[in-house]
């Protein structure tokens, strides 16, 4: 008898908990496949923002190369997010309720909405993850209760608890609770270590936004306790790179 066999035997519950877990199961690598690709091409094209714009010899150079390239990663996302506010309060001042205050002030609410966005961008999907690893062991155990009912059943029709009379049953709730496992495993994995790179990038990007804000709102940039001008004439400066 392999599996085949448990699962012809099973009734409509049986399969449709097999069904709902395989299902599930389809989601969860779909997910971590995406969204790990994902975050790959993200960290590369961070990588290379960073790189171009901690030597750039002034804003201008990043915001021509913004205009020309486009935004590709979420720094540059703030990047140029961040210009535009400046450039539009120097230019049209507080002229809406939502532009209210100084240009720093305005400044300040730009930066945090776009790293509000770029943090649901990164956590989009990782509640169905964590949903799947949640529950899943719940639906096998389920069908487990499932297959247990069935051999008591079983026995009590036949008046004898013979192998024959409870093998496939149990099999069925073992194979139930073995399926359970297996989609919860990679699901509760691959939530952990989205969260986790998540979690880089994030710090990251906080960081960096505190140091373009230093560099839209004073023009210079704070290294330890010094205070450096913003145009270094080209000169090279390392930067942690992007998660």
């Amino acid at each position: 008898m392999g599996f085949a066999h448990f699962i012809a035997q099973s009734d409509v519950v049986g399969k449709t908990l097999l069904a709902i877990l395989v299902l599930m199961s389809a989601v969860s690598w779909y997910l971590i496949v995406l969204k790990g690709i994902t975050q790959y091409v993200r960290k590369r094209r961070s990588e290379q923002f960073l790189t171009f714009f901690w030597n750039a010899s002034s804003l201008d150079a990043v915001r021509d190369e913004i205009s020309t390239h486009g935004v590709h990663d979420p720094f540059a996302h703030l990047t140029s997010h961040a210009m535009h506010a400046q450039a539009h309060h120097a230019k049209y001042g507080a002229a809406k309720l939502e532009e209210a205050g100084g240009a720093q002030d305005f400044l300040t609410r730009t930066i945090k909405k776009v790293l509000d966005e770029e943090t649901t961008r990164l956590e989009n999907g990782l509640t169905v993850l964590a949903t799947i690893g949640a529950t899943a062991p719940f639906v096998g155990l389920f069908g487990t209760v499932w297959g247990v009912y069935h051999a008591l059943i079983a026995i009590g029709m036949s008046g004898a608890g013979t192998l024959d009379k409870v093998a496939g049953p149990v099999g069925e709730a073992l194979i139930m609770t073995g399926i359970g496992l297996a989609v919860a495993i990679p699901a509760v994995m691959g939530y952990n270590w989205l969260t986790r790179s998540n979690r880089v990038l994030t710090a990251k990007l906080d960081a960096f936004a505190f140091e373009l804000f230093t560099f839209l709102s004073l023009g210079q940039s704070l290294q330890g306790d010094n205070v450096r001008p913003l145009s270094t004439g080209g000169a090279q400066r390392n930067r942690p790179a992007a998660a």
